[in-house]
């Protein structure tokens, strides 16, 4: 499985994390920055135990994110991801999705009968899309500059 971690700049909804919660976390993140420290659990019990290094990188993205007021959405996708799945994570529809496919814009496999995404070759989609996107938006203020549409 695959883990997929974003973030959003929305208002953070104050309701959900106390005004304690937030100082804690606002500590916690110079803590987890800090180079070459192992993060260790300790449970009820004394039992401790190292935070792999994987779990560490995702552990202060979250912290970091929250500290900043942003809210945090944690995604776990399987390896491939069906056709509606794909379509959910692009906010597409399934039919303009498998157009995607069958014009060879998006590699897919096939289990069966049944299209499969797999989750690396549709996050790399996204973002040369979302460059893409970014590159003509600018093209376009720069022409719409140029006309005088902006002063």
């Amino acid at each position: 499985m695959s883990t997929f971690l974003s973030h959003q700049n929305l208002p953070t909804d104050f309701s959900l994390i106390t005004e304690a919660e937030a100082e804690a976390i606002q500590k916690l993140e110079p803590i987890l920055n800090q180079e070459n420290s192992q993060l260790k659990l300790v449970a009820a019990n004394n039992e401790q135990m190292a935070i792999p290094d994987s779990v560490c990188v995702v552990l202060r993205q979250v912290v970091q994110a929250m500290a900043s007021g942003k809210n945090v959405s944690i995604v776990t996708y399987n390896p491939e991801l069906t056709t509606q799945q794909a379509a959910d994570l692009l906010n597409v529809s399934r039919p303009y999705l498998i157009k995607l496919l069958e014009q060879g814009e998006l590699p897919y496999i096939l289990v069966g009968t049944h299209r499969r995404v797999k989750f690396d070759d549709l996050i790399k989609y996204k973002q040369q899309r979302n460059i893409k996107r970014r590159q003509l938006l600018n093209e376009l203020i720069a022409e719409s500059q140029e006309l005088g549409f902006y002063d």
